[in-house]
């Protein structure tokens, strides 16, 4: 019965992510656009996600010490866009290792964000489809981590809703720099 219902978790969980995306495909979506502190977003996130990250001895640090960055966006996106994000450095992540979160100025209305790790990798072959629905780069590792293979799909639709794009650098046994 436990096993019957993880499985009915995940198929629930899946069905929640294929019903957001469908929106963002479908223009059904609107946009909460408020104005938030994205570290002291970014730090709750290193809270909510600590244990996962302790379980590979993983650590969470900024690439400088920020006071406050005001941005204007949907908070409640960005969270999530920035919980998958720092989710799968920890997931892909080597043990011991490090995810890094950037902030750059690039205007007076423009951040960028970019959440580094020094993980696995990606091969250069898999980064042009990377942000497809269900999309793996390596199916069988996928299968031990879990996840449905939408969330990075989620995020491109998340962050191109706030009119910006997504992009990634990665090299394989070095790891991989997502920024948006």
């Amino acid at each position: 019965l436990e096993r019957a219902l993880n499985g009915v978790d995940r198929i629930s969980d899946i069905l929640e992510d294929l019903d957001e995306i469908s929106k963002y495909e479908f223009d059904r979506y609107s946009l909460k656009i408020s104005e938030f502190d994205l570290v002291a977003l970014t730090q709750n996130i290193f809270g909510e996600l600590e244990k996962k990250a302790e379980s590979k001895n993983i650590a969470f640090e900024f690439s400088e010490k920020y006071d406050s960055i005001k941005v204007e966006a949907d908070q409640g996106k960005i969270s999530q866009v920035l919980t998958n994000l720092i989710s799968n450095s920890i997931s892909y992540g080597n043990e011991g290792g490090t995810t890094i979160v950037r902030f750059h100025d690039l205007d007076k209305k423009t951040i960028l964000v970019e959440v580094a790790d020094d993980g696995l990798g990606i091969n250069e072959k898999h980064l042009p489809r990377l942000f497809e629905r269900f999309y793996r780069v390596d199916k069988s590792r996928a299968r031990n981590i879990g996840g449905s293979g939408l969330g990075l799909a989620i995020v491109k639709h998340i962050v191109e809703a706030h009119g910006q794009n997504i992009k990634v650098r990665s090299t394989e046994g070095v790891g991989s720099t997502f920024s948006f």
